[in-house]
């Protein structure tokens, strides 16, 4: 991984997923900081409230604003286009959708921590 201290948002209605995966990171040794947020709503508010986020990993199935709706509406906003988005979710037939609509990498749950520091590394330059 090329970068350290990152800060990433974790999107993701089910906070179990959302402790697992903010353990993960903070092992990885190169997150300083994980942002949680529970559906693509809360996750907007997130990224609009703050410019320091270098990675979101996006659940596609929430409540409120679902991920693909999430990511379209990131990659419509200027200011939030460039930043790398990894979907995670347990729906292989969403893939497509969801890269079409602007993301940058896919991982099946349940997430592996090879499979994600792997990925983290092929998004974030």
């Amino acid at each position: 991984m090329t970068q350290k201290d990152l800060v990433v948002l974790a999107v993701d209605d089910d906070m179990i997923n959302l402790k697992l995966l903010k353990s993960m990171l903070l092992k990885t040794g190169n997150v300083k900081e994980v942002i949680e947020a529970k559906n693509g709503s809360d996750a907007i508010g997130e990224l609009k409230g703050r410019n320091d986020i270098d990675l979101i990993l996006l659940d596609i199935i929430m409540p409120i604003m679902g991920g693909i709706e999430m990511l379209k509406v990131v990659r419509a906003d200027d200011s939030l286009r460039q930043l790398p988005i990894i979907v995670l979710t347990t729906d292989e037939t969403k893939k497509a959708e969801a890269l079409e609509a602007g993301a940058n990498g896919f991982l099946m749950k349940p997430i592996r921590n090879d499979e994600l520091i792997a990925k983290m590394d092929t998004v974030i330059v």
